[in-house]
């Protein structure tokens, strides 16, 4: 990566209330999708303790290993520094800033689901993510599964 694509690449925030399944599986594929080129983020309004274990299975699954990502909360400086922010299911609790670009994703949730239930949301995040990265004008790579 040259240096003009270190410092003009866009930046993306996913937000929702735990941190600890959706804006997790949208934060892993920004990252390996975009091979880097996309700077990612995620936080939660109330983060959780740690990351949802079928969230980890169904995501190994896709050759992804978020088992070292931890829930973090969401601050005014995470926004501040990101082209793009996108909740899903945190409601009024993100601050709003001109200039940003925001989209609110309505996903299922979850939390309490097995891995059964969670495949159809990561393949539906999976599916927006390419959309996401199309727009913002990345090339995606394929996943190493």
């Amino acid at each position: 990566m040259s240096s003009d694509q270190a410092t003009s690449r866009p930046s993306v925030l996913y937000v929702c209330v735990h941190n600890a399944g959706r804006s997790q599986m949208a934060a892993a594929y920004t990252h390996h999708l975009s091979d880097g080129a996309v700077e990612v983020r995620s936080a939660g309004s109330a983060p959780a303790d740690s990351i949802n274990p079928a969230v980890r299975e169904a995501m190994l699954e896709e050759g992804i290993d978020i088992s070292a990502e931890k829930p973090k909360i969401l601050t005014n400086e995470a926004v501040q520094a990101s082209d793009v922010v996108i909740t899903m299911g945190c409601g009024d609790t993100c601050p709003i800033y001109p200039g940003k670009r925001y989209e609110d994703w309505t996903l299922e949730d979850p939390a309490g689901q097995g891995v059964d239930s969670v495949r159809p949301i990561r393949d539906e995040i999976k599916q927006r993510v390419l959309t996401l990265l199309e727009e913002l004008r990345v090339e995606p790579v394929p996943l190493k599964v």
